[in-house]
């Protein structure tokens, strides 16, 4: 049954060590573990963005980093969307990134969106007005594809 989520914008030194370590768990779980690709997830970007999280209780369910323009590409984007698979089947990616186009909208005052997608999410993306602006490349050794809103 889904649940609703509360939701949570911190900058990086606003974190817990519990939600950071939650954070970095769930990416790690999702990025490293089920999708096979050994990757340096900590990139010293993460004190540069803003992080939204959602939970269920005390457990982390979703999650993304969200940067303004300058920060990673050169307009406002959105990384490291994560929703833990046992609660993928309530929709809970659609909410977290329409919260996350939110909050570039009304906290960091910009309106154009870019983001480098997993290919097979082209879908879910457009349904959010994103357009791809890319052909597939691998990032990572898994296929993804530029994508913008504007």
């Amino acid at each position: 049954m889904k649940k609703e989520l509360t939701w949570k914008v911190s900058r990086f030194e606003e974190l817990t060590i519990k939600e950071l370590y939650g954070i970095l768990y769930l990416r790690c779980k999702v990025f490293v573990l089920e999708q096979n690709c050994p990757y340096l997830d900590t990139d010293y970007k993460d004190q540069k963005a803003l992080h939204l999280h959602g939970y269920v209780g005390d457990e982390l369910v979703a999650y993304s980093r969200i940067f303004k323009g300058g920060d990673y590409f050169d307009q406002a984007s959105i990384g490291r969307v994560i929703v833990a698979e046992e609660h993928r089947k309530y929709g809970y990616g659609h909410d977290l990134i329409s919260r996350a186009i939110n909050v570039i909208e009304t906290v960091l005052n910009e309106k154009t969106i870019v983001i480098s997608a997993q290919a097979y999410l082209q879908k879910f993306y457009e349904a959010h007005s994103f357009v791809t602006t890319s052909e597939t490349y691998l990032e990572d050794g898994i296929p993804h594809i530029s994508m913008k809103k504007e």
